[in-house]
């Protein structure tokens, strides 16, 4: 039996939960109401999965999560919590939380969220091997070749893809524009068994909403003027292989209805036909949107949410892989390079600085095109500064007109307006926390990490 950690204040919340574990005979609760004695409990114990609640006096869950993170103790975590609040949530993602969940939850998606998640960990164990004293992650390199890093949290996701990739679930994507959630995408269906079937990948937000039904789905003859025959739609086109969709937010509801019956029974209606259409397709979405508020919103139905995040997949920002603004920028200038019979083998020191100081809203692919434009404009065989977009370079041209005192971090900026509205608001929390748009929790683990209950 898998042995499951339990961490809430509400006791009669870990005695619901308690009761549900054992119900299921898959699972050992063990629970705890007093959040000051998980530290010591995770050092000391083992666990197979860890329930956390977000909102507790002393030490909250981010807490919690960051203690897991920095010690590298080895646990699954799925939040179950009260607090609706997206930062929370994308932060509690950052730090590790396989899923972030808020009450109530319902219970059979609480037990497969479970049993994912610890699959999960199950196949992370034994992930590495030693080589010629180098540790390296092992992963199918020819499926992931279309993907350019050096970043470790990078491999290791590969390595996590690659056993997703080897069942027939389906699989949200999730992450900003720009990140390669085809590409990655692509690569699960390499290593799928389908991969000698077809892959088609098609963006959801490309079409009107009408015209996507037929494309989707098909439509029979006479369905609408124009449709003079029968015509197979892209599950029919799919079938036996991987259908990639990407912005799947931007789907009507009426579509949506239609896409949940097909995952959930496999068949499916032609625009304009009665007659049922069977399909074996994997579905792999992909979303740059916030599907938790699209689900508040009512722009997206939670039932089909449900379905699609079976396996879920995090892509970070380009500004967050350490060390690949570099590596990617010489794969793409030596891309271009030959494509535009150019002969440029190095880019400056000044353009290196440029690009790694850049925040990159358009991630790989917003940088892919810097180089591209640079490297068509570039007369000599170095990328040079004056060669770089004039939209880029704008982006630096106000720091001259900065002084150094003015110089600081993002993080500086944040810390000294949490302590100007903690004392206009004469330290109430609740209240400075509303103002800033935050949730309470989100605000006292700011609060901890800037040291500002020191100085209250």
């Amino acid at each position: 039996m898998n042995k499951v950690l339990i961490i809430d204040d509400d006791k009669a919340v870990l005695n619901y939960l308690s009761i549900l574990l054992m119900q299921s005979g898959e699972y050992q609760p063990v629970t705890l109401s007093d959040s000051c004695k998980s530290y010591d409990m995770l050092q000391n114990e083992k666990f197979d999965l860890l329930l956390l609640d977000m909102d507790m006096p002393k030490v909250n869950g981010l807490d919690i999560l960051k203690f897991i993170f920095d010690n590298k103790i080895e646990i699954n975590t799925v939040v179950l919590t009260g607090v609706e609040d997206v930062e929370l949530a994308v932060s509690a993602m950052k730090l590790g939380a396989h899923d972030y969940i808020t009450k109530p939850a319902d219970q059979q998606y609480l037990l497969k969220v479970m049993s994912i998640a610890i699959e999960r960990g199950n196949l992370s164990k034994d992930k590495s091997k030693v080589s010629n004293g180098k540790t390296e992650l092992e992963y199918n390199q020819s499926a992931f070749s279309d993907i350019i890093t050096s970043n470790p949290k990078i491999i290791k996701l590969f390595h996590f893809v690659e056993k997703l990739a080897q069942t027939n679930n389906t699989i949200l994507i999730w992450g900003e524009s720009g990140t390669g959630k085809e590409l990655f995408a692509n690569a699960i269906h390499k290593i799928s068994s389908r991969s000698k079937k077809a892959f088609i990948a098609v963006n959801a937000g490309v079409f009107a909403n009408e015209l996507f039904a037929s494309e989707f789905f098909g439509h029979a003859k006479g369905a609408f003027t124009g449709a003079d025959a029968n015509k197979k739609g892209l599950l029919e086109e799919a079938d036996g292989g991987t259908l990639f969709l990407d912005e799947i937010g931007e789907l009507a509801l009426q579509i949506q209805v239609k896409l949940l019956r097909f995952l959930q029974e496999g068949e499916f209606f032609r625009v304009g036909s009665t007659k049922n259409q069977r399909a074996d397709v994997r579905i792999i979405a992909a979303t740059n949107k916030d599907l938790f508020e699209e689900i508040k919103k009512g722009n997206f139905r939670k039932d089909l949410f449900y379905r699609l995040n079976m396996n879920s997949i995090y892509l970070p920002p380009l500004r967050e892989r350490e060390g690949d603004v570099e590596v990617l920028s010489y794969y793409f200038l030596k891309k271009f390079s030959e494509l535009n019979n150019k002969s440029i083998t190095k880019i400056s020191s000044a353009v290196l600085d440029l690009l790694n100081n850049y925040s990159f809203p358009g991630n790989v692919r917003e940088l892919m095109n810097i180089i591209n434009s640079a490297t068509i404009i570039e007369t000599s065989n170095e990328l040079h500064k004056k060669s770089l977009p004039q939209y880029f370079l704008q982006n630096f041209s106000l720091s001259d007109e900065v002084s150094a005192k003015d110089l600081k971090t993002l993080k500086e900026i944040e810390a000294q307006h949490i302590k100007k509205i903690l004392i206009y608001t004469k330290n109430n929390r609740t209240r400075c926390a509303q103002i800033l748009g935050i949730s309470r929790v989100n605000l006292i683990a700011k609060i901890k990490s800037y040291s500002l209950d020191k100085e209250n």
